[in-house]
């Protein structure tokens, strides 16, 4: 589709009943013969019956049709398409499928003002101000990551994530008295903008139009949703209750964090992940990252679930059951994530929590999917463990391959003991990470790549 000749007009309508075009959008609709096509909704395509133009109307499909459907107007003659947007089509918009979907030489886009920003006007908002969250084909539970104390957020809604949905969310974490204003069918004669608490918002029977963007500033209630890292144990769903079970403590937790250093675009794996408490963490801080974990103990999968809710993190983190290494195959085979949004292939970033006496195994299959620059966490508790990842620091000693920190976490917790204090120490855990060398590392001799390293 990338190949495609024929150019791609995609025009924002902006936010009005009948659309305000510029010159330019409006020469294009005038341009269009009878084989062309203007792609759209029915509700866009009546903001343009003012604009004469010849072209065949047809109604967005799925986009997974969507592809074949431009072949197949191309095949049957059209020179050109027009795509109507409700406002600035590269702004969670459909924009940035067609970007996915074709070369930019073929695309001409016309941007127009969105219903974010008519949102924002109506009610005096500076842009830069306010974050903008879209519900719309999401899950609900992903707004969850967004629900902390004084934030303002603007809401692209759908069925699913209407005014009440949004207000009941708010009352679950605490926040009731935040300020919800719906701003219904922006730009038309029936346009309403109205205001309520979340807490009454709840008792209302309103029913709302279709086309309508939602303000929500949260109150200053402390929210159950963390706004800081390390994430409380007591807040996670474990399989034993009370923060306790298979799930990594707060204090180490952190620590793998600062280590790992997650960064925009990175894909991480979890192998081992028990209830999910550095998966989650890690894809509740790091939304454009993608998080994989890897569990195949029923019971922490169920948790791993309940807590990958629980935080909002539906659109990055991946839950793949299964048992590591085996596993890996059919990960990297895309075998296992089929439906969802994860891009398959190699991780850049692993950490082992669990292996199930499978560490060799693990550490060896991971290291060689690594990238240079990618990078291995362990953690080890048992002496058995522990002597597994000395041995395989010694392997990279011996290769000269990466750069390797290790640390052992001691965390002693303060308790009350027949009315005294007392420090009671958890079980310590080592904590090895392992960075492989990037490319300014290597050099080429007869064709091999090898580290600088190891002939100096």
């Amino acid at each position: 589709m990338k190949h495609t000749q024929m150019p791609i007009h995609v025009i924002g309508l902006g936010v009005n009943q009948v659309a305000h075009l510029d010159e330019a959008a409006q020469a294009v609709l005038a341009s269009l013969s009878a084989h062309d096509v203007v792609l759209g909704a029915p509700r866009q395509h009546d903001t343009i019956t003012h604009c004469a133009h010849l072209a065949r109307r047809e109604d967005l499909p799925k986009l997974s049709m969507l592809k074949e459907a431009f072949a197949n107007w191309q095949s049957e003659g059209a020179k050109q398409v027009v795509v109507l947007a409700s406002g600035d089509p590269l702004y969670y918009g459909i924009g940035a499928w067609l970007m996915r979907t074709f070369s930019l030489e073929n695309l001409r886009f016309y941007p127009n003002v969105s219903s974010i920003q008519a949102a924002c006007h109506r009610l005096g908002l500076s842009l830069q101000e306010v974050q903008a969250v879209s519900l719309h084909g999401r899950p609900l539970a992903s707004l969850r990551r967004y629900l902390q104390s004084n934030k303002t957020l603007v809401l692209l809604t759908d069925q699913f994530s209407q005014p009440q949905h949004i207000a009941q969310e708010c009352v679950q974490a605490g926040l009731d008295q935040s300020e919800i204003t719906v701003c219904e069918a922006l730009g038309y004669e029936q346009e309403k903008v109205r205001t309520f608490s979340a807490k009454s918002l709840l008792d209302t029977e309103i029913e709302w139009d279709p086309l309508n963007v939602v303000v929500l500033k949260i109150s200053q209630q402390p929210s159950r949703y963390p706004s800081s890292v390390g994430i409380p144990d007591t807040s996670f769903v474990t399989d034993k209750g009370d923060g306790k079970g298979m799930i990594t403590k707060r204090e180490v937790r952190l620590t793998i964090l600062s280590y790992m250093n997650i960064e925009q675009g990175d894909i991480v794996w979890d192998i081992g992940a028990g209830c999910g408490g550095v998966s989650v963490e890690m894809a509740y801080w790091h939304p454009r990252s993608q998080i994989i974990a890897i569990e195949h103990h029923p019971d922490r999968l169920a948790c791993l679930t309940a807590n990958q809710d629980r935080f909002g993190v539906m659109q990055n983190l991946f839950i793949v059951a299964g048992r590591a290494p085996d596993a890996l195959v059919d990960l990297l085979a895309g075998n296992l994530l089929a439906g969802n949004n994860a891009q398959h292939g190699k991780p850049n970033k692993v950490f082992i929590g669990g292996s199930d006496g499978e560490l060799n195994a693990l550490m060896t299959q991971v290291w060689d999917l690594l990238p240079a620059g990618g990078s291995l966490m362990v953690s080890a508790v048992t002496e058995e463990t522990k002597y597994q990842v000395m041995q395989f620091a010694q392997q990279r000693d011996k290769a000269q391959d990466a750069d390797e920190q290790s640390l052992q976490v001691s965390i002693a917790k303060g308790e009350r003991l027949a009315g005294q204090r007392l420090f009671r120490p958890n079980l310590p855990v080592t904590l090895h990470h392992f960075k492989k060398h990037s490319a300014e590392h290597m050099i080429k001799i007869d064709n091999k790549t090898i580290y600088k390293e190891s002939v100096q």
